[in-house]
């Protein structure tokens, strides 16, 4: 068996190299993240958490460390240069658990990351290491830093082996670089300078962006009484006048009375990107978050587009690792995340140049948004951010609903003769490669949790009213077995006891699930299905009906790459894998 000094090496102690570690420390594996500066970044940079990432910061069981540095429904404001409201980002929907939006500051949710590894034993972070060679071997991968002292000088070089090597270092990658891959899209010139400010001198909560065509700006709410400025910089301002007070506060009196009396904490200049690497793999090597794609800031999806990478690998290098899966489920990392991250990069884009339009067509704007405001279907395509692209995988660790045929999936299906069984359906779209919800539920051992909290963060297969194990044959439960998946029923909450009485002498143990809110009904209700087989992430992998359940279950061996029952532990072994 071969021993490397790690199982995965992270470059980079970012949020996206923190949360990664901590998702492969808590499914048991080891990680070590490497870091060139001496202390993690102090000055705020994300401002926005959505939903889905602290689904994740749950799975990685830091949540509740974090919530303290954030503040919850974080409203958004599109507003012109007389500050009408345009429109309203005000989503009250929590159909993953969690309020939509968050505001958040990004240091101390930082350190809450790196202090995460230290529950994991034989996972690190070592800081002053700044890596400067990789190779791939075929079976593991040697990452070379040179320690730096405090000055930043090079007092000597180390070695790490590891089965994997991830990129999270940022935008200026030596992995990205290394990997020779494309780093695609466009740079625009637009200069922009941020201002933090503490002891909020306005006070009101939420984030207003400001398309004013004299100077666009954003104004942003934070917690623990934070205050964000941002103002786009003219092409005739060189960046070294920021350095200047007086201009400073000329931009800032607008806002703000006597700004020379503003307690500033954090003053820098940035300029935005919108570009994505063409391939986020090269043999045993990764990128994520920004080392993968920079995103401009509008929307605030560069910090949670780099936490959906983390998800999405963490969860297959933790099944390779452990044996469960082929290395060709890692190529469906780049599958699956580089086409919702290009996406978002374009939405980001459009939302830039709504901010920055001139006079005559800040004015066309203002017009056409009014009008829109009016119309209610078009006003809540603002209100419930419905302009943002969920993450949906069409081709990956997926299975097509219609056909059941592994690593594809259609969006819908038209009904007809050779669609049948989904006749019965009050929708055709397919919930394959979405996110499930996550509703509060009941159990047999706890009442108003999430789901998660239930289901885990492994494979589910779950029915609605109906015993998992009804159509599955000896087969499948042994591979249901093998691959720890957690079989469970839905049901609603007046059924839950005789569930649980009837299922006890199930061929395997089932968790009955009371549906209290009625969230898990209304779900099952529009869809054509009443199976659904749930990724590690919460994605749907398969749905099918019950008696489909032999079919989806065979689909889902072969698009997740999945370790047939026979395996032993020794072939694990081979591959380096704990035994």
């Amino acid at each position: 068996m071969s021993t490397f000094d790690t199982d995965v090496v992270v470059i980079g102690a970012g949020p996206v190299g923190l949360t990664l570690a901590n998702l492969i420390g808590v499914r048991g594996h080891r990680a070590t993240v490497l870091e060139a500066r001496h202390e993690l970044i102090d000055y705020p940079r994300g401002v926005g958490l959505d939903d889905e990432s602290i689904r994740t910061l749950h799975t990685a069981g830091l949540w509740q460390r974090i919530e303290p540095f954030t503040v919850p429904h974080h409203v958004v404001r599109l507003v012109n240069g007389t500050g009408q409201v345009l429109a309203i980002n005000n989503p009250r929907t929590q159909e993953f658990g969690y309020p939509r939006k968050h505001g958040f500051i990004q240091p101390l949710v930082d350190k809450e990351l790196a202090a995460g590894l230290d529950r994991f034993a034989g996972t690190e972070l070592r800081f002053g290491h700044k890596v400067v060679g990789l190779k791939d071997r075929g079976d593991h991968v040697a990452v070379t830093a040179e320690r730096l002292d405090a000055e930043g000088t090079a007092v000597g070089t180390v070695t790490f082996t590891a089965r994997y090597a991830v990129g999270c270092e940022g935008g200026s990658s030596f992995t990205r670089k290394w990997m020779g891959v494309e780093f695609e899209g466009k740079s625009p010139s637009t200069r922009w300078v941020v201002v933090d400010v503490a002891d909020d001198p306005i006070g009101t909560p939420s984030v207003y962006l400001g398309a004013d065509p004299r100077r666009p700006y954003v104004s942003i709410g934070l917690p623990q009484g934070i205050r964000r400025w941002e103002f786009m910089l003219h092409d005739d301002e060189p960046t070294e006048r920021c350095a200047d007070p007086a201009f400073m506060h000329e931009l800032l009196r607008r806002h703000v009375p006597d700004p020379a009396a503003l307690k500033v904490i954090n003053q820098r200049t940035f300029t935005h990107h919108g570009r994505v690497a063409s391939d986020f793999r090269k043999g045993r090597v990764f990128v994520a978050g920004d080392a993968a794609h920079l995103m401009p800031v509008w929307l605030g999806q560069g910090w949670n587009s780099g936490i959906r990478d983390a998800t999405n690998l963490a969860w297959k290098l933790s099944a390779v690792l452990a044996g469960d899966a082929g290395d060709t489920l890692l190529d469906t990392y780049t599958e699956e995340r580089r086409k919702h991250a290009s996406d978002m990069i374009d939405v980001n884009m459009a939302a830039g140049t709504v901010m920055k339009m001139g006079r005559f067509g800040g004015a066309v704007r203002d017009v056409a948004a009014s009008a829109l405001n009016l119309v209610p279907k078009w006003k809540s395509y603002f209100t419930e951010l419905r302009f943002k692209p969920m993450p949906r995988y069409a081709a990956g660790v997926v299975v097509d609903q219609a056909t059941l045929t592994p690593g594809r999936a259609r969006a819908g299906f038209k009904r007809g003769a050779t669609l049948a069984p989904f006749v019965d359906s009050a929708g055709e779209l397919s919930p394959v490669g979405l996110q499930f919800i996550q509703p509060r539920v009941n159990t047999a051992d706890a009442t108003g949790v999430l789901l998660d909290d239930v289901t885990g963060d492994w494979w589910t297969l779950a029915t609605w009213g109906t015993d998992p194990t009804a159509f599955l044959t000896d087969a499948d439960l042994a591979f249901v077995r093998r691959h720890r998946i957690k079989l469970v029923s839905f049901m609603p909450e007046t059924q839950r006891a005789w569930a649980e009485a009837r299922y006890a002498a199930s061929p395997e143990p089932v968790t009955v699930v009371g549906d209290s809110t009625g969230a898990l009904k209304d779900w099952f209700d529009v869809r054509a299905c009443g199976l659904v087989v749930l990724r590690p992430d919460h994605f749907v992998a398969a749905a099918a009906l019950t008696r489909q359940a032999p079919r989806a279950l065979a689909a889902l061996r072969t698009a997740a790459s999945l370790t047939p029952v026979s395996t032993p532990v020794a072939e694990r072994a081979k591959e380096g894998a704990p035994a």
